[in-house]
């Protein structure tokens, strides 16, 4: 683990100056003034601590893989090191280590054989892999964990618990109704034994969605969760319509032509069967899924289906930008991230209700749809019909792009855990 830093951080930005500095890259004064300013939409950061820390993250996979989760730790990982602090990140070896710059990479080697049949990930270390994570343990001062269902994070927790180091949880999601009743029944057990057990010895609880957190209302944990949403790169994730047209230019669209783009993995519960389902009946858009994963939409044989993967930063932005709507038809969610950055692009979304509730503040810009996972082509029928309803004019776009940009910040979600970090540290 490379040697903490010791951060001379300056305060936070006001909530009004967050607040224009977001707007002022996307609105005119006109509408900066008119919809934007005072809003109160932007958080407050907490102090930063007296001195830099040695942070270990543990996520099942590094961030190369694509998923909602281990994106979320690379971002903070990149804060907690801009921020001063010693950030390492364990998780299983399955993808390509974070670069030196992000975090200290803790490797474990696994293997990953439900995946493929369940589309739920779950890598299994060996014990040299639990060895090399029981060391990041006893080094760090402090260990951030995400979710709870993960056997890395029940090795990280029992590691942390046995050495008494703090733990900070971050429950990404709650239950995921799976179409199959076996695959239902074991997650509501696990939920049960497991989640139920992690919520309880963690030292402090992060939920990042306020559907999340209520569905775990009546389990205890140590102290009050916090609700501390994920941030958004609003340097990268903004309205561009230049860097939008090239894209769509790109992808060969006309003037008129409509793009419905979806990112995410390719796997069940993001709603891929749905997906399916929509493109077929629905010949006069294209689809265009960002992502990858166990199932391949290129099979599906339609022509107005386009496959595009490694997308990320400026590139991902881009299609957020040249998109007319994200759809996600998804199940299981805490608070997408894709959602925050659609969002933060000025980008219109039709998503699953859990995804639109899980910010209440931010319900008012999002289109939840019931999403049955038994019936694709009843939930492709109800995407359809708010596709041909739905409308959202350029100043309510930039209006929701101001808003998020403001809302969701990396730094004070950082900021947030290590100050919880920090807490434990001071009363131990």
């Amino acid at each position: 683990m490379r040697s903490p830093r010791r951060a001379v951080i300056a305060s936070p930005p006001s909530v009004k100056a967050a607040i224009a500095a977001a707007c002022s890259r996307c609105c005119s004064p006109t509408v900066w003034r008119s919809r934007c300013a005072g809003s109160g939409a932007s958080p407050v950061s907490p102090p930063a601590p007296d001195r830099s820390l040695r942070l270990l993250s543990v996520t099942h996979f590094f961030g190369a893989h694509g998923g909602g989760i281990e994106r979320v730790a690379e971002h903070l990982n990149r804060e907690f090191t801009r921020l001063g602090h010693a950030p390492s990140w364990a998780a299983s070896d399955a993808d390509p280590a974070p670069d030196p710059s992000i975090a200290d990479a803790v490797p474990m080697r696994c293997i990953d054989p439900l995946e493929r049949l369940t589309g739920l990930p779950m890598p299994l270390p060996g014990p040299r892999a639990l060895r090399s994570l029981w060391r990041a343990v006893r080094e760090a001062d402090g260990i951030i964990i995400h979710d709870s269902l993960y056997v890395t994070s029940i090795a990280a927790m029992m590691a942390a618990r046995w050495v008494g180091k703090p733990v900070v949880l971050v429950q990404h999601i709650a239950e995921i109704p799976f179409r199959s009743p076996v695959l239902r029944a074991a997650m509501r057990i696990a939920n049960t034994i497991v989640t139920r057990s992690m919520l309880r010895s963690a030292d402090r609880v992060v939920f990042i969605s306020a559907t999340v957190r209520d569905a775990f209302r009546r389990w205890k944990t140590r102290r009050s969760p916090e609700l501390i949403f994920n941030g958004v790169d609003r340097a990268v994730f903004r309205p561009d319509p230049d860097a939008g047209a090239r894209a769509r230019s790109a992808l060969g669209l006309a003037t008129g032509d409509r793009l419905m783009l979806f990112v995410g993995r390719f796997v069940e519960k993001k709603g891929l069967p749905v997906l399916a389902a929509l493109a077929q009946t629905r010949p006069d858009l294209l689809f265009v899924l960002a992502g990858r994963g166990p199932i391949d939409p290129d099979a599906w044989g339609l022509p107005n289906v386009r496959v595009v993967r490694d997308r990320a930063g400026p590139s991902l932005a881009a299609l957020y930008q040249a998109a007319d709507l994200l759809l996600l038809p998804s199940i299981g969610e805490g608070y997408p991230l894709v959602v925050q950055e659609a969002m933060a692009c000025g980008l219109p979304v039709l998503c699953g209700v859990e995804s639109a509730k899980a910010d209440p503040e931010a319900a008012r810009w999002l289109t939840g749809l019931e999403v049955a996972p038994g019936d694709p082509p009843g939930t492709a029928h109800r995407f359809s019909d708010a596709i041909d309803a739905g409308s959202c004019d350029p100043d309510a776009r930039a209006a929701m792009a101001c808003w998020a940009g403001a809302r969701y910040s990396w730094e004070h979600a950082a900021r947030s855990i290590v100050a919880l970090i920090a807490g434990n540290l001071t009363r131990s």
